[in-house]
């Protein structure tokens, strides 16, 4: 596998190896836990391994390809494809193109709480200057409690805002061609009850 160090990215190491029907949803409200992503991600290096690695100074772009992996803290990408953009301020903008079954693969862990995040798409794009990350054509989002999937979405894009833990599951067509109703399995939840919480007037 080759391994590269890129002078311009000095965060960026390699590592060894629409619409109609829009519907938003807050995971703080629908899933109880009032968590974001893993804040410490934001300030962890981003690693990849890849098959092949094309750097274009010029347009501050990284382009891997084959068998992708990237890491960012809890933040875990496979593709068989990946652009890596510098933007203007220092952060990164990754787009991930296809993988095992067409499809790439976005994981990460939710801040103070032992749940997960993770979704799978045609397209998957994670802009790191507002912690926005689209899944686009065969879109599918899930939420783990450890290793259990507790919830899932799906629909032609999935949007999630990382920063609020909300996001859009967008059904029906658009000019982009992608169609399809929104679905999804939403675990029921049960608050346990809190020892003296029963009134004792």
């Amino acid at each position: 596998m080759p391994m590269m160090t890129n002078p311009l990215f000095p965060s960026l190491t390699p590592r060894l190896a629409r619409t109609t029907g829009a519907l938003a949803l807050a995971f703080g409200a629908l899933w109880s836990a009032p968590a974001g992503a893993e804040k410490a991600d934001r300030f962890q290096p981003l690693n990849f391994a890849a098959d092949a690695a094309r750097v274009e100074d010029n347009q501050r772009l990284n382009i891997l390809s084959g068998n992708v992996e990237i890491t960012k803290g809890t933040m875990v990408v496979r593709a068989d494809r990946v652009e890596v953009r510098q933007n203007a301020d220092g952060s990164q903008t990754a787009t991930a193109i296809g993988g095992p079954g067409g499809r790439a693969f976005f994981r990460q862990k939710r801040d103070g709480v032992d749940e997960a995040i993770e979704g799978e798409a045609e397209r998957i794009v994670y802009d790191g200057r507002t912690e926005i990350i689209r899944f686009t054509s065969r879109a599918v989002m899930r939420r783990l409690q450890g290793n259990t999937v507790n919830d899932q979405v799906s629909g032609p894009v999935i949007i999630y805002d990382n920063k609020t833990s909300v996001f859009q599951v967008q059904g029906g067509g658009s000019s982009s061609g992608a169609t399809g109703r929104v679905r999804g399995v939403i675990t029921p939840r049960t608050t346990p009850e809190t020892p003296g919480a029963e009134s004792t007037r």
